[in-house]
C-alpha cells in the first residue's frame, strides 16, 4: 500500500512523542501490505473500524485513532487525521 499525506504522521509524532515507535511500526506494516478488502486488512489490524467510508486504525493500545481513506483497488491509504481516543469519544459522543 502507498501511504499518502504522511505529514499527518509527522505532526502526530511532533505533538505526541510517545507515537514515534508505534507509528513507525504501523507505517512499515501498511507499506508492505497488499490488502484487497477490509476483511484482509482486519487480519492485520483486527480492531480496525470503518465508519462512513473512513477507516479508523487504533494506535498504541487504542490510545489514539488514525483516520484514513483506504482505496484497495489503487493500493493507497490517504491519511486524514490522528486524534486521541478521548478526543474521538468526545467528538462522537462516546460511540466507537
Amino acid at each position: 500500500m502507498h501511504v499518502l499525506n504522511r505529514k499527518v504522521l509527522d505532526q502526530a509524532v511532533k505533538h505526541h512523542g510517545d507515537l514515534k515507535s508505534p507509528l513507525a511500526r504501523w507505517f512499515t506494516i501498511v507499506t508492505q501490505a497488499r490488502w484487497r478488502n477490509l476483511t484482509e486488512l482486519r487480519k492485520t489490524f483486527r480492531d480496525t473500524d470503518c465508519v462512513e467510508g473512513v477507516t479508523i486504525f487504533n494506535i498504541k493500545g487504542n490510545n489514539y485513532r488514525l483516520h484514513a481513506e483506504v482505496n484497495f483497488q489503487a493500493q493507497a491509504v490517504f491519511l486524514r487525521k490522528l486524534e486521541t481516543h478521548a478526543e474521538y469519544s468526545k467528538r462522537t459522543g462516546g460511540k466507537t
